[in-house]
């Protein structure tokens, strides 16, 4: 079905805002502990007194800021201290930890009382593991560089024909596999980093990965790279929420702290802050 491109003047927080109202309950785990439970003396982090975060390496800019995650700079580094905050760590008590996307994703203990790493929330992988409420909403974009033979295209179609890439594990790739539907077989790396240099290389024709980072890339990055377009969505809006261990004790809490960031507007404060704004992009149709 085809879909009207984003107005002008929207930002990416209204569009956020607008959309999470109706798709956080779907999202939403079961109802947590009383908010006394959800105390820096009650939960049991890994490391007592200690709230653990995890990430990627590296991390990307705009979620991040130069790979730094504890410099609290980029829309992911804010939301994972106002989080903290919310269940009364202080800054100091905020370690970092690095862990790979797919081992995140992964069944098995985890190294991190929760991770913040544009993961979105799927039936599949909540077999896994656990997510919050949503904190943000995602659409996929698809960037094209320099003379490439997909720039300036509208249609779906006008797609199947191009080498695609994108980061494994991600609904990026998924993006490309059930929306784009190539007949070309897409190109999988183990980072966003190893998909753009294939890009600039000239091996592909274009990769998909989330607006924002989209609009990061062809500002900050690769010159001369363009924004296609956007992706339709298929089903329930693609969402992005902190992952916990399967079962995690911190589940409710961490959950209760993104809600709460939701309905009193940090979180849309801090997307207007950090992310960019949505300037007509066009849906790919």
């Amino acid at each position: 079905m085809a879909r009207r491109s984003l107005p002008v003047a929207l930002t990416t927080a209204t569009i956020v805002l607008a959309a999470l109202a109706g798709c956080a309950p779907q999202n939403q785990p079961a109802p947590g502990p009383p908010q006394s439970a959800c105390t820096k003396a009650e939960l049991k982090t890994r490391t007592p007194g200690t709230l653990t975060v995890a990430t990627d390496e590296p991390a990307y800019a705009p979620w991040f800021s130069d790979n730094l995650p504890a410099n609290g700079k980029g829309f992911e580094s804010a939301v994972a201290y106002e989080v903290a905050q919310q269940l009364g760590f202080a800054r100091i008590d905020v370690q970092w930890v690095r862990v790979r996307f797919d081992a995140a994703i992964a069944p098995g203990p985890k190294e991190f009382d929760f991770d913040i790493n544009q993961f979105s929330i799927t039936e599949e992988r909540k077999q896994a593991v656990d997510f919050t409420s949503p904190y943000y909403l995602v659409r996929q974009a698809v960037v094209a560089g320099k003379g490439s033979k997909i720039a300036g295209k509208t249609k779906l179609a006008d797609l199947r024909g191009a080498k695609l890439g994108a980061q494994v594990g991600t609904t990026s790739y998924q993006a490309i596999t059930d929306v784009i539907e190539p007949t070309v077989k897409p190109q999988v790396y183990n980072s966003n980093d190893d998909a753009k240099k294939a890009l600039q290389n000239g091996q592909l024709d274009g990769i998909v990965v989330d607006l924002p980072t989209a609009f990061y890339i062809t500002s900050a990055e690769i010159k001369d790279a363009t924004v296609v377009g956007q992706l339709p969505q298929v089903g329930v809006p693609e969402t992005f929420g902190l992952l916990l261990d399967k079962d995690s004790p911190l589940t409710g809490c961490v959950n209760g702290a993104v809600d709460a960031l939701r309905a009193n507007g940090t979180l849309a404060d801090l997307e207007k802050t950090w992310l960019s704004e949505v300037t007509g992009v066009a849906d790919l149709t």
